[in-house]
């Protein structure tokens, strides 16, 4: 029987990882992540959790520990945030080029300088090409259940590879709302434990992280390749078997709301997609006909359901908590090109906010809107929640 819990987004996780019964954590400090691997401590030292837990001394020595278990056929997980994504980023190739099912959770947050410790999707989106999978997600009850239909995503048999999902640094790790947290019989039923051919075994020896020259590495990645394409599918049957035994689904790659006769569509990644719903349901009300589309997958990119979504406005827009700078918002940049490879001609808006942990308000939903309604798309970014316009700098 499930129980229900006043607890954070970061202690949602957790308990998604205990559940899932991951057998060895690779841990280090970084706000706004810490709250993870402490309450995994915790959970570990009083015996909910059958887990080998290792303190790292870096973020970049977490993932290689990481890898290392999975190697030898563990079911692993660890866990950080902006700088400490980036220390990773040289490991992050390493895992996903040789297939390793690691779970990893981002605390989403921005990167220096200037400094800071509170949200954005700079750090993330910055590493769209290292090869692992990226969800993201939007209130804690979808961290949990993600935690979970994480590894039965990364561990199938035609995917094998790391998945990192993400949560808003503080408004999603550390806002507290109830949280329904499944029995271990029913995540049980659902979520095997692993049983893999590709581990170190001296009874039956495999070649792991290999070198490989010019003849078959361009093979490899696309094999590569076409693994993080079929995510696309595995996503919806994991979601879907996660319904039968919760009742909780998140519908895969995309969450979409009102948008099967909309004019007007509006893009988001994460938390902001609520306020965004709610700011549709205001327009409707007026009679304009407003949708809103979550991106819950960046890679591999939900291109072709994107675009059978999308194909019916006349006007769409995306939320960036990201900038390509010298460019535009990176997710803008995604939807751009799916929109051009599915031969659509709508108008595209490309608003940034939330940089920094910036508050993206109401108004500021409100106003993008009304600029998609204007039928007057900007010649580059539009910065929303700021004064600052074109003396940047």
């Amino acid at each position: 029987m499930s129980e229900t819990r006043f607890i954070s987004g970061d202690e949602a996780f957790a308990q998604g990882i205990r559940l899932a019964r991951a057998q060895v954590i690779s841990a280090y400090p970084i706000t706004p992540q810490t709250i993870v691997v402490e309450r995994l401590a915790e959970m570990v030292e009083e015996g909910q959790l059958d887990s080998r837990f290792i303190h790292v001394e870096s973020e970049h020595s977490a993932m290689m520990a990481a890898m290392g278990a999975s190697a030898v056929g563990a079911r692993t997980f660890t866990a950080t945030s902006s700088q400490g994504l980036l220390y990773m980023a040289e490991c992050l190739s390493y895992v996903s080029g040789g297939r390793f099912p690691i779970v990893m959770m981002n605390a989403n947050r921005a990167t220096a300088l200037p400094w800071s410790i509170y949200g954005d999707h700079r750090d993330s989106l910055s590493l769209l090409d290292c090869g692992w999978i990226q969800i993201y997600v939007e209130d804690a009850q979808e961290a949990l259940d993600m935690a979970v239909q994480a590894y039965a995503l990364a561990e199938a048999e035609e995917i094998r590879l790391p998945v990192m999902v993400n949560l808003d640094g503080f408004i999603l790790t550390h806002t507290y709302e109830p949280v329904d947290i499944p029995d271990q019989e029913t995540i049980d039923a659902f979520l095997p434990g692993r049983d893999t051919w590709d581990r170190l075994d001296p009874e039956n020896p495999v070649s792991m992280a290999v070198t490989v020259g010019p003849e078959l590495n361009e093979e490899i990645n696309i094999l590569h390749h076409k693994a993080s394409i079929n995510a696309l599918d595995t996503i919806k049957k994991v979601d879907d078997k996660y319904r039968k035994i919760t009742g909780r689904g998140y519908g895969g790659a995309l969450r979409t709301y009102l948008t099967e006769d909309a004019d007007y569509i509006l893009i988001s990644l994460g938390s902001i997609s609520g306020l965004i719903r709610e700011e549709a349901d205001r327009l409707r009300d007026e009679g304009i006909r407003a949708g809103t589309v979550s991106i819950r997958m960046m890679r591999p990119f939900p291109r072709d359901e994107l675009i059978r979504v999308l194909k019916g406005a006349r006007a769409v827009g995306v939320i960036d908590k990201d900038i390509s700078f010298g460019y535009e918002g990176t997710v803008y940049t995604n939807v751009n090109s799916a929109l051009m490879q599915g031969r659509s001609h709508i108008p595209t808006y490309d608003f940034v906010g939330g940089i920094g942990g910036r508050n993206i308000s109401l108004a500021d939903i409100e106003e993008c809107f009304k600029d998609m309604m204007s039928g007057r798309p900007e010649e580059s970014v539009k910065f929303i929640g700021t004064e600052v316009e074109d003396d940047i700098g």
